[in-house]
């Protein structure tokens, strides 16, 4: 099993101080707009690598007026192993991540635990440009490889550095190809990936009788050509691409331009054609797939992170949701803004209200 223990935020947004004890059943958080439900998830999404659900800079989670920092403290049930996790940051100062009382990079995260969210921004993410739907796509992606966000750093510190030197208008070759090598490098694990998590997501698709609906995935680039996806070609195709990209002053090939394309398999419509419902499903359902494919994959399904969940999605599909997360034996953290959303979960989950009181957030358990 994969679940949180105990859970502790120190000066985190609006939560002065706030303590969670959990048994590994789903959560269930309710409150007004404001009260602090989506910190309580931010804060977890921060026990994995990477900016956390909202990607917020560490600075923009201090709580105010104090400025002292934040801390977040759980412990965490990984397989048949318990760990203590630990991650702050002091005012002006870089992320720290402590596991087990030893200082670790933020990448060891992703080894003890894998997470998956769904926040109200994605609602819109079939719609809206391909940077969203790249950062879903490697955020599952790193649920399955850790690593790969490792991979997306690097390739996105040479290409900046590149495309400096475009801007620049620098012609010698020479000043490129150290460059172009790490760039190649880095996009072939990129490439390479992307494609298995989508193999992954694809196959869990197929397996699974669900509620909600399948989508036929696919990669795609703007400009319809094929990338490259061996080290030696992606080199090569980064150095033949730098007359064309001297004129645009950027590098306009790789898998920073990668789109991720879904259609509604039952009715063969592509997701952005669909009805705000019907987007939502898609995405639910990619979510449960990932989340399929993780427990088989890591052994234990990922912890979820389900902002607003309910939003768009009818009573029928909300019970059918719950009922999947249960089957799963996933610990999911769900936020709504009354109890009544809630329902149909009853004593299988635990439950939770914030409210706000003297400026701060609290936390208080409800008995069903």
């Amino acid at each position: 099993m994969l679940a949180l223990r105990e859970l502790t935020l120190s000066h985190f947004r609006s939560h002065r101080i706030a303590r969670l004890t959990l048994d590994g059943r789903p959560v269930a958080i309710h409150g007004r707009n404001g009260a602090g439900k989506t910190n309580i998830l931010e804060a977890i999404s921060m026990l994995s690598p990477g900016r956390g659900l909202r990607r917020a800079t560490a600075d923009e989670m201090i709580r105010r007026p104090e400025g002292v920092g934040w801390k977040v403290t759980a412990t965490l049930q990984s397989l048949h192993q318990m760990h203590e996790v630990e991650t702050w940051v002091e005012q002006g100062g870089a992320r720290q991540v402590r596991i087990d009382d030893k200082s670790a990079p933020q990448v060891a995260l992703g080894r003890i635990a894998r997470m998956v969210w769904l926040v109200p921004v994605m609602d819109r993410l079939w719609v809206e440009g391909a940077d969203g739907r790249r950062r879903f796509l490697d955020r599952m992606t790193m649920s399955f490889e850790p690593q790969h966000a490792v991979s997306v750093l690097t390739y996105e510190k040479a290409m900046r550095e590149r495309n400096r030197l475009l801007k620049d208008g620098q012609r010698d070759g020479h000043w490129y190809d150290a460059l172009e090598a790490q760039m190649a490098r880095a996009a072939a694990e990129i490439v390479m990936n992307r494609r298995e998590a989508l193999s992954l997501l694809i196959t869990a698709q197929a397996e699974a009788e669900t509620a909600f609906p399948a989508a036929e995935l696919s990669l795609i680039q703007p400009d319809e050509a094929e990338l490259p996806d061996t080290e030696t070609d992606l080199a090569r195709a980064f150095s033949d691409s730098r007359p064309r990209d001297l004129l645009a002053g950027r590098t306009l090939i790789g898998p920073h331009r990668t789109d991720l394309a879904a259609i509604y398999s039952a009715k063969g419509v592509a997701a952005r054609d669909c009805s705000t419902g019907e987007q939502k499903a898609l995405l639910v359902s990619l979510i449960l797939a990932n989340s399929r494919a993780l427990a088989r994959d890591f052994g234990a399904p990922p912890i979820l992170l389900l902002d607003e969940v309910a939003a768009h999605l009818d009573a029928g599909r909300r019970a059918a949701l719950y009922d999947e997360v249960c089957a799963l034996g996933a610990q999911a953290f769900m936020t709504g803004t009354g109890p009544e959303l809630f329902a149909e979960l009853g004593h299988r989950a635990s439950h939770f209200e914030v409210s706000e009181a003297d400026g701060s957030s609290r936390i208080d358990e409800v008995t069903i």
